[in-house]
């Protein structure tokens, strides 16, 4: 498990704008369990195993990916119903997400690009889990109820949390950890 900083390429691969995991984890024949926009934060996991990267990438085994989401401005409970429900995006209908306010704001580590900060316009954060996990879908869902977002981070997959990792650190799961991805 990887926790990935913000404007980090989720490959190995070199690219000439972005920097890439490569600089984090030298590691061979591992690959990303799904993607992360270089513009979000949070936990990647990584793997061998085609298996279990099958498992917890495929939709209809609807494993939970949670998010940390700050958003423009402060959306009300029926802004958030309509995420609760499914939303229709412009090329498809997002599954029900479980969607909650954070009672305050999470102790994340500054980013080092700063996030666009406006007086006049407050801001947010928001809990959102997902069963599903298309391009770019959180920002996307939060813009079709009025609410951009600011910051990404992707703080849980199934059980597995970022919580004991530091911006940058990697570690390898234990054997449990992986038992309870395999469930």
């Amino acid at each position: 498990m990887f926790y990935k900083p913000y404007d980090i390429l989720c490959q190995f691969t070199p690219d000439e704008k972005h920097r890439t995991l490569a600089e984090f984890i030298d590691l061979k024949n591992i690959y990303p369990v799904g993607r992360l926009d270089a513009d979000s934060e949070g936990l990647l996991l990584l793997t061998d195993d085609n298996r279990l990267k099958h498992l917890l990438t495929d939709p209809k085994f609807n494993n939970q990916k949670t998010y940390a989401v700050q958003v423009e401005g402060i959306p009300e409970e029926s802004d958030l119903d309509k995420l609760r429900k499914g939303i229709i995006l412009r090329d498809f209908q997002t599954k029900p997400a479980k969607v909650n306010f954070l009672a305050s704001e999470p102790n994340f580590p500054p980013r080092e690009k700063p996030i666009r900060f406006r007086k006049s316009i407050p801001d947010s954060w928001l809990e959102i889990t997902l069963t599903e996990g298309k391009n770019r879908q959180i920002r996307r869902m939060t813009a079709a109820i009025g609410f951009p977002t600011l910051r990404l981070i992707r703080t849980k997959i199934k059980s597995i949390s970022i919580e004991d990792l530091n911006v940058g650190q990697y570690r390898f799961l234990s054997d449990l950890e992986v038992k309870t991805l395999f469930k």
